[in-house]
């Protein structure tokens, strides 16, 4: 004791203001590392050190969550880490360039949709609508230049030249009634002529389509076409207010073009039933496609989950809960709203009016922002016509995140969630809206730990420097 006052009483007041100076250099750059590491992975570092490597050396080891189940078809460990882990799909629900994007260009000066999302909708329409043999006919040859075009007006004057060369070029019919039809009324009319067109030229693709693998691409584009236009006359009939006729059409060209389940037509399915609120079609529906080996979507888990609340949303009471507890069908529908919202966290902050929606982009992120405002910009009013189910999710989606508090490294149910899809849905969405960010990205005790030190460091600094006998009187004191 008499060692260390010695040499505290010939400390000078250079060596506490270094002192004080290096301590707030330290953890400034602790805090800036910590800020990076957080801004680039959404957890803190020090709070991930200590809960994955100090933890189990003092005897404190976490229990291991059960093994995620499978995210899609015949899906591995090795094979997701070789598969791009953000895919963007085609929505099964986009809406029609000229009848619905444009208008609303028209109306509020805003862009709706952005350059990538139009450029990845322009690779569809070359993958979907041409071959090889579009060469042997003008027609297909204009329409190919036209797919490739930039501008509205050019792709429209491209259609009109084809139907010139032939008026039975279904493809242009096509593309006037997504660009050039200002109503779903006009649009579905262009559609009716493109679906005779295309009957005739599938017809013809199907009787010689064994004859060369030119004409087998032939017939596979020839398909695309046809099941596109009838998909698209299906939703006309649907937004025209003919629900049972867009079931009917929608039901006919599953049964007609079964392997094509990867266009996720049943997701249009989902939502015309809903709109006739016949659930039990719509359970018969989730029962074929709402499987371990298929691929999951916010449309399918969320539907889902809305037909187990509806058991109960109607007499659900929160407070009567807590007093009684859960009943056997409560439980049931809660963890399927935990289960939806583990898949795609967004969404229930559209569906409780929590964020504004934004017309969906014509592709979407699966699990990310996009596919949220896809599916509540049309199953909003499902939910709201459901008495109670929206009750229910706002008392319940906020425990999801109580099951996984490391989200970006392990799942509950799923996969852990991807950290690319920030990236992908800035790209898809416009800039007007603001992207949901998922896990949500609040600022960890360590970061504000280390700020305070550095602050508390830094002030203890300058008071040195500006009173430095006092300093040295309170030091030793």
């Amino acid at each position: 004791l008499l060692t260390v006052t010695v040499f505290l009483s010939t400390l000078t007041p250079k060596f506490y203001f270094a002192l004080t100076v290096t301590s707030s250099f330290i953890s400034g750059l602790i805090l800036v590392f910590e800020w990076w590491h957080f801004r680039k992975y959404g957890t803190s570092f020090i709070e991930q050190v200590s809960v994955s490597h100090l933890r189990p050396l003092i005897g404190g080891a976490e229990n291991s969550p059960p093994p995620p189940a499978a995210f899609s078809a015949g899906e591995n460990e090795s094979s997701r880490q070789n598969m791009p882990e953000c895919k963007v799909w085609r929505n099964p629900l986009n809406l029609f360039r000229g009848a619905e994007y444009s208008r609303y260009m028209w109306v509020t000066g805003k862009e709706p949709l952005t350059y990538y999302d139009m450029n990845l909708s322009a690779q569809d329409h070359q993958n979907f609508f041409t071959c090889d043999t579009d060469a042997l006919r003008p027609s297909d040859t204009v329409m190919q230049k036209a797919w490739r075009e930039r501008n509205p007006q050019a792709r429209i004057k491209a259609a009109y030249q084809a139907l010139e060369l032939n008026n039975d070029c279904a493809t242009a019919y096509v593309l006037l009634a997504e660009e050039e039809a200002k109503t779903i009324v006009d649009a579905e009319k262009y559609f009716k002529q493109a679906l005779k067109a295309g009957e005739m030229i599938y017809r013809k693709s199907q009787n010689c389509h064994s004859q060369s693998p030119q004409h087998e691409a032939q017939l596979r584009r020839d398909t695309n076409v046809l099941v596109y236009v009838k998909r698209r006359l299906a939703m006309c009939a649907r937004k025209l207010g003919r629900i049972r006729e867009a079931v009917k059409m929608m039901r006919d060209l599953m049964k007609e073009f079964p392997l094509l389940s990867m266009l996720n037509i049943h997701e249009n399915l989902l939502e015309a039933l809903l709109e006739l609120q016949a659930y039990a079609d719509v359970q018969a529906v989730l029962a074929k496609y709402d499987d371990i080996s298929l691929p999951k979507s916010a449309a399918i888990c969320y539907t889902a989950a809305l037909l187990k609340a509806r058991a109960v949303s109607e007499r659900f009471s929160p407070e009567t809960a807590s007093k009684r507890g859960l009943s056997t069908a409560e439980i049931n529908a809660v963890e399927a709203i935990h289960r939806a919202v583990e898949f795609n966290p967004h969404v229930p902050k559209y569906l409780l009016e929590m964020k504004s929606l934004v017309l969906p982009p014509e592709h979407i992120l699966k699990r990310g922002d996009s596919e949220a405002v896809a599916y509540a910009f049309f199953h909003l009013q499902h939910w709201k016509r459901i008495e109670g189910a929206l009750n229910l999710l706002h008392c319940t989606w906020e425990g999801t995140f109580r099951m996984i508090p490391y989200p970006l490294e392990k799942g509950h149910l799923f996969y852990p969630y991807p950290s690319c899809t920030e990236t992908a849905d800035r790209e898809l969405l416009p800039t007007f809206h603001e992207v949901s960010v998922y896990p949500q990205k609040e600022l960890p005790f360590f970061i504000h730990f280390t700020a305070g030190l550095c602050s508390f460091s830094a002030m203890l600094a300058l008071l040195t420097h500006q009173f430095p006998e006092l300093m040295v009187v309170f030091a030793k004191a």
